[in-house]
């Protein structure tokens, strides 16, 4: 389904991609438009399923001390077989694990690529035993471990 924005809509998630905290008095100060207007925009952004979620992001830096820092890893995933329903099997299985914090399907290269945080190095082997060891599709696993974050943006660019 083709969900039509406008340039209103558009500066109206600008503004949202930078702070979710805003009141809606607030955002449609910085939009230019009247509280009723934009909070129907928003609530329709948000019906439509353009705004997914709103989240605090949070800073793993700034918490290592309570968190015991904590191990960030890409993994490289290559099914042995490749079909769709193998395919959707994998995700079904990864994607709710909450060490997961991404899962990419792409191509070509490696089937799935994801991002994972886990405590430390065992905490790791623990999800790797967990879901790709113990899954026979499982041809091939590559971990990258992250020795620095110098950037990190969820945010979409939306204008050129």
């Amino acid at each position: 389904m083709i969900f039509d924005v406008d340039e209103t809509d558009i500066k109206l998630l600008e503004v949202l991609q930078d702070d979710a905290s805003l009141s809606n008095q607030a955002l449609a100060a910085r939009v230019f438009i009247s509280p009723p207007t934009c909070l129907r925009r928003v609530k329709r952004l948000r019906d439509a399923g353009v705004i997914e979620r709103e989240i605090a992001i949070l800073n793993p830096d700034k918490l290592a001390s309570a968190l015991s820092h904590g191990l960030t890893a890409l993994v490289e995933i290559t099914l042995d077989q490749q079909g769709t329903e193998w395919q959707e099997a994998f995700e079904a299985r990864v994607t709710p694990d909450s060490a997961v914090q991404q899962c990419y399907r792409v191509s070509p290269g490696p089937d799935f690529v994801l991002v994972v945080h886990v405590s430390d190095m065992p905490a790791y082997l623990a999800l790797a035993q967990r879901l790709f060891i113990s899954d026979a599709n499982v041809r091939n696993v590559k971990a990258f471990f992250s020795v620095k974050r110098s950037k990190f943006e969820p945010r979409l660019l939306l204008a050129q």
